[in-house]
């Protein structure tokens, strides 16, 4: 991997060399673990499941997160004629899809039935419960209930394959009290339910925004003698940068460039070797950002998921789709949600660079060179290399065009070389959305011409081969990706 010298200049030669015959390290495939969803109820939805279904053969996603199983929309619990009643059948037809296509639920224990709730605060536009339970032990015999219920119809293997998260970001006012004691509680009463069906079920939190009390939530489970299989957690790149009141592209102008890996860093550290879970992340926390739209969330993507491989277990970007309603469902076609795909199943720029991603291999060479806002990076697989490379910077940042050189030595003569773009020109169905005059509703046609400028397309990359060397220049917009395929590779004197 590349580092970046945030004291060289911008307008530094971009050059890098790579010795294919060199040492090469795992290339870990930690986004394609889990993606999230919205509100659970959307699962419901046709359109929804064919995105999902889409994602998973394409994209390679495995397990899919999203909030509110246990809301009064889900029916899951209430009170009728005075008696509890459970009612599992919308959960069933949800966990059946995702069963029936290969995938799996990371399951987010959230929120309150209002039947069991202590209080009436709510969030979301759907109004979900956010109190406490005002009797813990009938909220233990519905999580009891429930797991039974999922071994009995799923089997106890397929069951002990799932992740179960104890609520979301209590550490935040909007989820909660915000205090650590009353999540410490509904967390021992929910682990205690869970294991109290099958030991090998796997329980995990804190869930927290912001990367928040890993190092206390580590503690009191050794001091309590609770199960903590996985440590779970948040954060984007705009908590807590810039000052109050900042809109979105300030707060990220006041943010540092890989400050994600670095806060995972610091999490694997505090988790004191369990295996760490990120199941929210975005290039921010913005529901209506206009760069989710455009490259620049795609480079911001690439660069983040790469730095981040072999850190932690799953890395679950928010979210794989705009059919999302946490405020309000909107109609227009591109109006920055958080997804990768938009609202009609149109591919943005970030669904593209997930579809590079999931085309690489798992061996990652060694590459020499730095530049302020080029990174690169060289993954080998049978008979041929990939390499990737973005052009990113923070908003208001310098940044400009430039002309990457590329060496790669000890490497037989490609029979091909092209490449894939993502940039203001390629794979950008916005700016071909703007382009059409940004109609609030699309007619049969513009839909077919988004679906189109949203594909990413190859073209052959020129090079120069001589003595075992092969070199190349590629010019890589601002906010721009490129992804350069080296085909037709055979083995030379101490190659791979």
């Amino acid at each position: 991997m590349a580092l970046v010298n945030p004291s060289q200049p911008a307008n530094a030669p971009a050059h890098f060399e790579c010795d294919y015959s060199g040492s090469s390290t795992t290339l870990h495939h930690v986004w394609e673990h889990t993606i999230g969803s919205g509100h659970a109820p959307l699962a419901l939805r046709a359109d929804w499941q064919a995105q999902m279904r889409r994602c998973r053969d394409e994209l390679g996603f495995r397990y899919v997160r999203f909030h509110g199983l246990l809301c009064d929309d889900m029916g899951t619990f209430i009170i009728n004629c005075d008696k509890p009643l459970y009612s599992f059948f919308n959960i069933d037809q949800i966990f059946d899809f995702l069963v029936s296509i290969g995938m799996k639920p990371f399951v987010e224990l959230s929120f309150m039935p209002t039947a069991l709730a202590s209080g009436n605060k709510t969030a979301f536009h759907y109004r979900a419960n956010v109190t406490p339970p005002k009797d813990y032990d009938q909220w233990k015999l519905l999580i009891h209930t429930l797991a039974t219920h999922w071994i009995a119809r799923y089997g106890i293997e397929e069951v002990r394959s799932w992740f179960f998260e104890v609520w979301n970001e209590p550490n935040l006012d909007a989820f909660g009290s915000g205090k650590q004691e009353d999540y410490f509680k509904l967390y021992q009463s929910t682990a205690e339910a869970i294991k109290s069906v099958d030991a090998e079920l796997r329980v995990g939190g804190p869930v927290t925004a912001a990367n928040a009390w890993i190092t206390d939530f580590v503690s009191f489970c050794k001091t309590n003698k609770l199960p903590s299989d996985f440590i779970s957690t948040h954060h984007y790149p705009t908590d807590a940068f810039g000052n109050p009141g900042d809109d979105t592209e300030a707060q990220l102008a006041a943010s540092r460039r890989g400050v994600l890996r670095e806060q995972a860093l610091g999490v694997v550290q505090q988790a004191e070797g369990k295996p760490v879970y990120y199941t929210e992340w975005s290039s921010s926390s913005n529901p209506r950002d206009p760069m989710h739209d455009q490259p620049y969330a795609a480079a911001f993507a690439v660069k983040t998921l790469m730095e981040v491989s072999g850190l932690v277990e799953a890395y679950s970007y928010w979210t794989f789709s705009d059919i999302f309603e946490e405020n309000y469902f909107p109609s227009m076609p591109f109006h920055g949600g958080f997804g990768l795909m938009n609202i009609h199943g149109i591919p943005k720029p970030i669904y593209r660079a997930y579809e590079l991603l999931r085309g690489l291999g798992t061996e990652l060479l060694h590459i020499d060179g730095t530049h302020a806002t080029v990174d690169i990076w060289a993954v080998s697989s049978k008979n041929s290399l990939i390499l990737l490379i973005t052009n990113y910077a923070l908003p208001r940042h310098p940044l400009v065009t430039e002309n990457v050189q590329i060496t790669i030595n000890n490497i037989s003569e490609p029979k091909s070389a092209t490449v894939a773009r993502i940039d203001d020109d390629h794979a950008n169905a916005r700016r071909a959305w703007e382009e059409l005059g940004s109609p609030d509703y699309l007619d049969h046609d513009q839909l077919e011409a988004l679906q189109s400028a949203s594909q990413m397309g190859r073209a052959d990359q020129d090079y120069k081969y001589n003595n075992k060397t092969v070199e190349l220049i590629v010019l890589v917009p601002p906010q721009g990706i490129a992804s350069v395929t080296l085909s037709g590779l055979k083995a030379t004197a101490g190659a791979k």
